[in-house]
C-alpha cells in the first residue's frame, strides 16, 4: 500500500532507541527524510548510519536534552519545517506517591509532558502558517487505567491524552491533524526496566521480572514494529480524517482494569 508520504519531512524525539528508532526507521521506508533528536550523540548516529545504508532519504540528527527549553527552540529552529512530528522522548520514573520523590517526578515531566507541549506550541504555529501537518503523541495506557505504583506516569500520560484531543479537536481548522498512540508494555529496554521494579514491590526480587508478563495476552509486550508502522498509517493521508483521538495498541490489557 502507498501511504502517500515519500518525500516527507518527519522530526522523531527519543529516535536513538526503543519506538523512536522503530518510527524513524519505519518512516525511512515510505521516503520520508528524517530529523532525529534524543539525548544521546552516539546513539543517534548509528541510527542515522543504519538508515542511510537501507534507505535513499536524508538524515539529520540533534543531541539534545528536551527536557531544556531552550533545546526545544533550538531544534525547532533546525527543524521546523517538518511535515510530521513525533512527540517520544520520555522515561517517567515507576513508583508509588511515596516512591517517587519531587525532583525525579519533575525531571520526568519536563522532558515527556511539558516536552511534548512546548516542542508541539513551537512547530505547531508553523504548520499553521502551511496550512498542513500532523502531530503524533506517543502517550502510554496508564494514563487510561490508572495505577497506583506507576502514579507519575498515569497522571502526566492523563495530562497528555487531554492535551491531544484538546488541540486535536479544533486543528483541523487549521490544516492540522493531532493524534496519541497508547501503547501498553511494548519490547524495548524500559518495559524491562518497569517490570524490574514492579517485580521488586511485589516479589521483593526483580530476576522475577519475566513471570510478570505471563498475565499479558500472548505473554509479551507489543513488537516496536507493531507501534511504528500504526504511527506511519496514522501520519499518512490514509488517515486523513483522524484527530484529537487516542489509538490505543496493548492488545486490550487497558480493559482489564490494570496496566499489567
Amino acid at each position: 500500500m502507498d501511504l502517500g508520504l515519500q518525500g516527507q519531512k518527519v522530526l522523531v524525539t527519543g529516535a536513538s532507541k526503543g519506538i523512536g528508532l522503530g518510527a524513524a526507521q519505519a518512516f525511512a521506508r515510505e521516503g520520508c527524510h528524517l530529523y532525529l533528536a534524543a539525548r544521546s550523540a552516539d546513539g543517534l548516529e548509528k541510527v542515522r548510519r543504519t538508515v542511510l545504508a537501507e534507505h535513499d532519504v536524508e538524515v539529520q540528527v540533534y543531541p539534545f536534552d528536551l527536557s531544556i527549553s531552550a533545546n526545544l527552540q533550538e531544534l525547532f529552529d533546525a527543524c521546523g519545517d517538518a511535515d510530521i512530528l513525533v512527540n517520544n522522548a520520555g522515561d517517567i520514573p515507576a513508583g508509588s506517591l511515596f516512591a517517587v520523590g519531587e525532583e525525579e517526578w519533575r525531571r520526568g515531566w519536563d522532558l515527556k509532558v511539558f516536552g511534548y507541549i512546548n516542542l508541539t506550541r513551537l512547530i505547531y504555529r508553523r504548520m499553521k502558517d502551511r496550512g498542513r501537518g500532523v502531530i503524533i503523541n506517543n502517550i502510554g495506557n496508564a494514563g487510561e487505567r490508572l495505577d497506583f505504583d506507576y502514579i507519575a506516569g498515569s497522571t502526566g500520560n492523563a495530562s497528555l491524552m487531554a492535551f491531544t484531543r484538546t488541540l486535536g479537536g479544533r486543528s483541523l481548522d487549521d490544516g492540522i491533524r493531532v493524534v496519541g498512540v497508547n501503547t501498553g508494555m511494548v519490547q524495548t529496554g524500559r518495559m524491562t526496566k518497569l517490570l524490574k521494579a514492579r517485580a521488586r514491590e511485589i516479589f521483593n526480587d526483580e530476576s522475577r521480572y519475566d513471570e510478570l508478563l505471563e498475565r499479558y495476552p500472548r505473554q509479551r509486550g507489543a513488537s516496536v514494529s507493531e507501534v511504528a508502522d500504526l504511527m506511519v498509517f496514522l501520519a499518512s493521508p490514509r488517515s486523513s480524517y483522524t484527530s484529537g483521538c487516542i489509538v490505543t495498541l496493548d492488545g486490550g490489557v487497558s480493559t482489564r482494569h490494570s496496566i499489567v
